[in-house]
């Protein structure tokens, strides 16, 4: 049927339903995290907050702490020398026997001006070819700022040392020059002064890598040439 409207414009057709409102209910449906739900995980990021800013504090904190310190102390890393070296004795013998006679001078020189040093352990080991024929122990001692100590000591004995093939020719090599291949490894513990406060227990690791002419060689030319050591890491 057709909708009935007035010459005025009225509308006459059937009656528009009113609009129905929706209500939320809130509850402890999926859709919502309840009181509780809401309350957990404020408090949680509250305290999750809270100890990162705790950490991030301690973190500067202890960064300031060790850039003062540093700016203080301006530490400076020691420096070991082998200055002297000489070689009397450097043969094999049978049953692969290595003998030999070697006097080492070294030198170790504290440049801080603040922290002195104790050397609580000194470990020489003499090495041919990666193969150690020698440990000697060295008195412990202290160097106090700005100081320079030489230490000496004699690697005198026989030691069995087992060559391979390559090893072999290097040795017979080096016999006809006169000039041998030797490593000194200083292994340290040392403890740091500054004040009256003594500090940690450091172990590093001294490696020298010399060439050491043998004296009783006449093909041997030249002396020994003083060798900077490093940090053998």
């Amino acid at each position: 049927m057709a909708e009935k409207q007035s010459l005025s414009g009225a509308y006459y057709g059937p009656s528009i339903p009113p609009t129905r409102k929706s209500y939320h209910r809130h509850g402890r449906g999926s859709g919502g995290c309840g009181c509780c739900g809401c309350l957990f995980g404020c408090l949680c990021d509250c305290i999750f907050g809270l100890i990162f800013k705790i950490v991030f504090t301690i973190l500067i904190i202890i960064g300031l702490a060790v850039l003062v310190v540093w700016l203080v102390l301006r530490p400076n890393n020691l420096k070991f020398h082998v200055t002297d070296a000489s070689l009397t004795r450097f043969n094999f013998t049978t049953n692969n026997t290595l003998n030999y006679n070697m006097a080492l001078n070294i030198t170790v020189r504290n440049p801080n001006k603040r922290i002195g040093i104790y050397y609580d352990t000194i470990q020489a080991n003499s090495y041919y070819q990666d193969q150690r024929f020698h440990s000697v122990e060295l008195t412990p001692f202290y160097q106090g700022h700005k100081n320079t100590s030489v230490l000496s000591t004699v690697f005198d004995g026989q030691q069995v040392v087992l060559l391979g093939t390559s090893e072999q020719s290097n040795f017979e090599s080096e016999t006809t020059d006169g000039l041998y291949s030797i490593d000194l490894k200083l292994n340290l513990k040392m403890r740091a002064k500054v004040g009256w406060i003594k500090i940690g227990k450091f172990k590093p690791k001294i490696k020298c890598g010399l060439k050491v002419p043998l004296s009783s060689n006449v093909k041997s030319t030249g002396s020994f040439e003083a060798t900077k050591c490093s940090l053998d890491l």
